[in-house]
């Protein structure tokens, strides 16, 4: 089957993206849905996070409060690559198991599967992929959409947008970039576009 990657900085839209493929048939998997997933109570990431970070990170329920654990990784760059080897593993193994589920079907619905994860730059995972699509858009857009959408002061954005790989260095390593500045029906099409060209690929 084709492996296409899907990456791209926060807030530009790739849960969107994968929707739209998954709509046209392709086996979907995100990256972020399994990792909070796996930070769950009696979830095996979630026991090593307490004891790295404390019981301080945790909501009234006992779950993990991501907005508290945010605080603290994104104003530390040691904690929050001590978050990524924690949950790296987890859902680089879950993700594997999924990836093999679609392979070992008798009959697939689709040739191809996508895998949507912020992080599979910077951390070399792109390289498993047959092709990467990198989603981006302009970083004024981007800005206001993570206050818009998280509600996150200017401070806290502009805090997360640097802790990720800027997007121009980010976009070296696509195969296919969606522009998703615009209106959603503009990013839909290039959607369609990408799709038949890699089927295309793959047929031929």
């Amino acid at each position: 089957m084709l492996k296409v990657g899907l990456t791209g900085g926060i807030g530009c839209g790739k849960s969107h993206i994968l929707r739209e493929f998954h709509k046209l048939g392709v086996y979907t998997i995100d990256a972020d849905e399994i990792a909070h997933q796996v930070i769950l109570p009696k979830q095996p990431a979630y026991g090593k996070i307490l004891d790295t970070f404390g019981p301080e990170i945790l909501a009234s329920d006992q779950t993990i409060d991501r907005k508290k654990l945010g605080k603290v990784i994104f104003s530390d760059e040691k904690a929050r690559q001590q978050l990524n080897q924690i949950v790296h593993p987890f859902v680089r193994e879950e993700e594997a198991s999924r990836v093999a589920e679609f392979e070992n079907q008798e009959t697939p619905r689709s040739p191809m599967i996508m895998v949507d994860a912020a992080l599979m730059v910077e951390t070399g995972s792109y390289r498993k992929y047959d092709f990467v699509i990198v989603v981006y858009c302009q970083p004024g857009v981007q800005l206001q959409r993570l206050i818009s959408r998280d509600r996150f002061s200017q401070e806290e954005a502009l805090q997360r947008i640097g802790s990720q790989m800027p997007l121009l260095e980010k976009i070296k390593y696509a195969d296919y970039i969606i522009e998703n500045s615009g209106r959603l029906s503009e990013t839909n099409k290039q959607v369609k576009q990408i799709f038949t060209e890699l089927l295309n690929r793959w047929e031929g």
